[in-house]
Parts: structure tokens; C-alpha cells; sequence
């Protein structure tokens, strides 16, 4: 069987796996090892610094009686034994997060955690994380204070909002709005806009969760100011505006815009809140996010409440960011649910190193969609020449929701992969590498790619061609 049948401890020692294929069925169940023989292994032993010994001893015994029940899949699954035992563990705990290289091109992709944290911000963390910190006290005075004062004093920088408030997601800041302006009240919603957002969560549901009642207005593809006004009566809450993410309607189109609802709710004595999503905290001048309304756009627009996704245009940890009027975002601090809604040190200390580099100008990672045009040409040459690819034309996208439509032109390396066997071992290769294939042809865009990371990627490629690896 070789080294690991060795290992093992049999007594007979055989050297190769034809010999002990050849022996009959009850010969070949006295060749199992005992599990503590099993645990004894490197590579098991590995796996119970990881699981714990009681877990793997569970998945060693199971592994040993199917075995038993399968004798002449013995000498196979005896070699493959330790990746079999990592492949239960994984069944059973769902595996473990790993790190993997995004060169897909989508930088907030959805499936690979959105936007990455600036390397800056990530190496601050571990010292405010394996050891006490003073998240809810007031040093000055020795008592609790506030774990938001640190974020809102940010937030109210970079936005010009009187207040901020953060909670945990988008839909999260969503939810605590409309619960604590609206709840038994109604909300006027352009029919258009009652979209659904990722995870297959709808706007008219985080309405009802809510406690408030949907007043749709217009049609889906036409919305204006004078249907707003009809809807509005004795029980309506506020008007809300939500931005339409991945949903686009195209030619016969109206809308409002905040503004107008804002002059609107003014007449009226309603106030406007606005989900703007992606987490843009003041205006961009790349094409493709000019368009896109900010949260300090917003805010100086006269909306009541907007709120934002703290990872997705804004670069940092899952989060929602709600700003606007002092008094209403005070409110929502004291609704019960935001309690439930408020995030843990870990999201508050990246979210802040985050809106710190937003207030100094630094850069971040999401910038890389955008490179120097002459110095990202020379970057994608040079792996091509070390990967023996070819340059090729791409296109670059935000992702999560954002600029769905806007593509960002760019090159990228391209590597023959007819069958997407290549991509293949590259997803299952330590680190894991994704790119996607077009005509039979594997695109790696290093746009979403950190320049650190260039030299993992080349050695990643390799393995992954190699004839004899498993990815």
C-alpha cells in the first residue's frame, strides 16, 4: 500500500496495493487499523487541532465500519483515509472560511464576501480584538458610553448628516427606520421600486416586518410626483424611496427624484426616508458611480433618514449605515429592535479604520477597478508572460448590486481551458483562485486581484497544472 499503510502500523508491512488487493474479503477487514492508530497520523492529527479529538474519532470510527462493510474498497480508501475523514468533518461543520483570490473581475462579489478590507485597516484589528477594549466606556469618567459615538462622529463628517446610527446590514437600518416612524401607519412606495434584495428578501416584506402597511404608487415603470400626493392620508407615515439595485427598466420610464419627494413631504409634514444601498458616502467621479446618489447628497438633499450598506461601496465589514435628523436617528437608537440590530466591536472597530481612510482621502481597495491605465498594462503583461496566457479585453464590475449596467473596460489574462478543468482545480486549490471562463478560455482579472497577492496567484496556476494534482 506505501507510507501510510506503514504508518499505520500493520504488522504484515506489504509495500505495494496490488499485493493486499489480491488477499480475500476477511483478510483485507483485519487490515483496518484501530482508530487510535488512525488519530495517530499527521494529517489526522491535523484535523484534531482543528475538530477536536472526540469529533474525529466519531468520523474515524464510521469511516473504519463502512469499511468493514465495503472490504474490497480497503486498500484504495486506506491511502485516501485522512482526505476522506476532512471530507466528513467538512459535511458535517459545513467547512471552514477560506481565504481565495477574487480575479472574476466583480469586486463586490456577493458570493465572495463583497469588498475586502484595506490591508491597513485588517492589520489594526488584532489588537483591539484578543483583549478588552473600551467599545462602551467613557474614559474621561470611568462610566458607560456610547459604542455608536466613534462611528456617528465619522459618519456626520463624511456625510453632513446631524447623526448616524449603525446597525447591522442595510436592510437591518431599513427595518429600524420603518419600525420606529411607521409601525400601524402606512408607507407610500413607487410600484417600481418594491424590489428584492439579495437572499430573496422583498421590500413589501421588510415593510410588514416592520409593523407598517404598503401604499403602492404608479406603475412599475412609470412613478410621478402627483401620484405620491393622491396616496398621502390621514394614516401615512412617510414616503419612501428605495434604490432599485440589480432592476433596471428601460425606455418608457418616470420617477421622482429625492429632491421632489423632499419638496413634497415638506407641504405635507411627511418625512422622506431613502434606502440608497450601496453605502456611497459622498459623490464619485467615475462614470460608472457618478450617477449613483450618495448619503451626503441625499442628506443635503433634506431627506429625513437614508441609510447604506457599509460594505459595499463604502469598503468596509457588513453594516448599515442610517443618517439623518438627529431626532428621528435618536429615536430609532431608542426602538427596542435596534438592540437586536447593532453590531459587535469587530464590525465598529473595521467600520472605523474604514471611514477613516474615507475622511483622509486614502485609498482603498475598490479603487483598484480603476487603475493607472499604463501601470495595470504592464501588471497584466507580466502574468501573462509568467503564465504563458495571452492579454485580452475584459470588463470590469462593481458588483452587489451596484452599476449593474456599467461595465468598467480594462485587459485581462486569459488561459486555454476548454473543458473548465483548469478553473476547476484553481477553485479547489489552497489558495482557493476564481475566474471564469469565456469560449473556452479562462480569464483571470487582476483588478479585483491585490497586487501582494500577484505572486500566489502564479503559484496557484501552476499547481493547478499540474497532471498528477488534485487542484
Amino acid at each position: 500500500l506505501g507510507g501510510l499503510h506503514l504508518r499505520l502500523g500493520n504488522p504484515v508491512g506489504y509495500n505495494s496495493r496490488q499485493r493486499m488487493a489480491s488477499r480475500q474479503p476477511a483478510d483485507l477487514r483485519r487490515e483496518l487499523p484501530a482508530v487510535d492508530r488512525v488519530l495517530g497520523l499527521p494529517e489526522v492529527r491535523d484535523l484534531v487541532r482543528l475538530y477536536g479529538r472526540a469529533l474525529v474519532a466519531v468520523q474515524v470510527r464510521e469511516e473504519l465500519a463502512a469499511l468493514r462493510r465495503a472490504p474490497d474498497e480497503v486498500p484504495a480508501a486506506l491511502e485516501e483515509l485522512p482526505r476522506r475523514l476532512e471530507r466528513r468533518l467538512e459535511a458535517v461543520l459545513g467547512g471552514r472560511l477560506g481565504r481565495v483570490l477574487n480575479a472574476t473581475g466583480i469586486f463586490l462579489h456577493t458570493h465572495l464576501g463583497r469588498a475586502p478590507l484595506p490591508p491597513q485597516v485588517a492589520a489594526q484589528l488584532p489588537p483591539l480584538v484578543d483583549a478588552s477594549c473600551d467599545l462602551e466606556l467613557d474614559r474621561a469618567s470611568g462610566r458607560r458610553g456610547e459604542r455608536n459615538r466613534r462611528a456617528e462622529a465619522l459618519l456626520r463628517q463624511l456625510t453632513g448628516a446631524p447623526a448616524a446610527l449603525v446597525t447591522n446590514n442595510n436592510a437591518a437600518a431599513l427595518l429600524l427606520a420603518l419600525a420606529t416612524l411607521a409601525q400601524g401607519r402606512e408607507v407610500v412606495v413607487s410600484r417600481g421600486e418594491l424590489v428584492e434584495i439579495g437572499g430573496s428578501f422583498r421590500i413589501p416584506e421588510v415593510l410588514s416586518a416592520a409593523g407598517a402597511r404598503l401604499v403602492e404608487v404608479g406603475t412599475t415603470n412609470r412613478t410621478r410626483l402627483a401620484d405620491y400626493a393622491r396616496a398621502i392620508g390621514p394614516q401615512t407615515a412617510l414616503l419612501l424611496k428605495v434604490h432599485p439595485s440589480n432592476y433596471r427598466i428601460r425606455g418608457f420610464t418616470a420617477a421622482v427624484a429625492a429632491g421632489e419627494l423632499v419638496e413634497l413631504g415638506r407641504r405635507q409634514g411627511l418625512p422622506v426616508v431613502v434606502d440608497e444601498g450601496a453605502g456611497l458616502l459622498r459623490p464619485r467621479r467615475e462614470p460608472q458611480l457618478r450617477d449613483h446618489p450618495s448619503l451626503a447628497e441625499l442628506v443635503a438633499a433634506g431627506v429625513a433618514l437614508a441609510s447604506g450598506s457599509g460594505d459595499k461601496v463604502a469598503g468596509g465589514p457588513q453594516a448599515g449605515l442610517l443618517v439623518g435628523e438627529a431626532a428621528l436617528v435618536a429615536q430609532c437608537r431608542r426602538h427596542p429592535l435596534y438592540r437586536a440590530l447593532r453590531p459587535g466591536r469587530l464590525t465598529y472597530a473595521a467600520l472605523e479604520g474604514v471611514l477613516l481612510r474615507h475622511l483622509r482621502e486614502e485609498p482603498l481597495p475598490i479603487d483598484r477597478l480603476w487603475p493607472d491605465p499604463v501601470a495595470h498594462r504592464q501588471r497584466v503583461a507580466a502574468m501573462a508572460r509568467r503564465l504563458d496566457g495571452e492579454v485580452v479585453a475584459a470588463e470590469a464590475f462593481l458588483g452587489g448590486g451596484a452599476a449593474p449596467d456599467a461595465p468598467i473596460p480594462g485587459e485581462a489574462v486569459a488561459l486555454p481551458d476548454a473543458d473548465g478543468e483548469l478553473a476547476r482545480r484553481l477553485r479547489l486549490g489552497e489558495p482557493a483562485v476564481f475566474g471564469y471562463v469565456v469560449e473556452g478560455r479562462l480569464l483571470l482579472d487582476l483588478r479585483t486581484v491585490a497586487p501582494e497577492d500577484d505572486a500566489a496567484l502564479a503559484a496557484a496556476v501552476a499547481r493547478a497544472r499540474q497532471p498528477s494534482g488534485d487542484g
